[in-house]
């Protein structure tokens, strides 16, 4: 039985998983610019392509629990250790969804179709989090390094979580005019623009509306006690 629960909690958090990778392939397609977690592995895969946008996102998920290791010493969990094959399977997942949507030929570029897939990448980036975070399985350490300097430095939540989405537009902002002379990509595939303030907030409020419906589909199939 402990295994079956498992199973399922593990299973409906890698359908999460799956989601919020199609919200990332898709937000890129947009190019009108992409999530703030997603912005580090993105610049740099224009910069060394040779490396997928898969390959830095794991990389860069390691340097979270690393941090978070050096910040917590002592108070670091093992269970926090899921954090490694999480960001292995989810940083895959992400080079399996812009497989996917290079389908279309080259980014939008007629703005009414960059704006819808904007707000696609909003909606499965909220939903895909929401059932990650129902299944109770996979830890992202995109979310976990939030939640310890949260904890460490008695913030809220949602404060610390604006301050680490800056942190990730100005990283990528600075590496893009190293790289590149520009603010918001390579002049080609955009990174930065109004569509990185649309995720970072509306996706949310997209949470908030649609909470209530994906605990009353999710919650009942997730087991409560192993």
């Amino acid at each position: 039985m402990r295994l079956k629960n498992i199973a399922i909690r593990y299973g409906i958090s890698t359908l999460g998983l799956v989601i919020i990778a199609l919200g990332v392939g898709i937000s890129i397609k947009s190019n009108l610019g992409i999530a703030p977690p997603s912005c580090p592995p993105t610049i740099l895969n224009l910069r060394w392509t040779g490396i997928s946008v898969g390959t830095f996102t794991w990389i860069e998920h390691l340097v979270f629990i690393a941090i978070q290791a050096l910040v917590l010493r002592r108070d670091f969990k093992l269970r926090y250790l899921m954090q490694i094959p999480a960001a292995f399977v989810f940083g895959y997942m992400c080079d399996g969804a812009i497989w996917l949507f290079n389908a279309i030929e080259a980014p939008a570029t007629n703005y009414a179709m960059q704006m819808v897939l904007c707000l696609l990448g909003v909606i499965l980036a909220a939903i895909g989090i929401q059932i990650e975070v129902v299944g109770r399985g996979w830890i992202l350490a995109g979310d976990q390094i939030v939640a310890v300097f949260a904890d460490v430095l008695r913030k809220p939540f949602g404060t610390m979580k604006v301050i680490f989405d800056v942190v990730m537009v100005v990283f990528t902002a600075a590496f893009s005019w190293f790289a590149f002379g520009l603010l918001t990509g390579n002049g080609t595939t955009v990174i930065i623009r109004e569509g990185t303030l649309i995720l970072a907030i509306f996706t949310g409020m997209i949470m908030r509306l649609t909470d209530r419906y994906i605990n009353k589909f999710f919650g009942p199939l997730v087991p409560r006690h192993e």
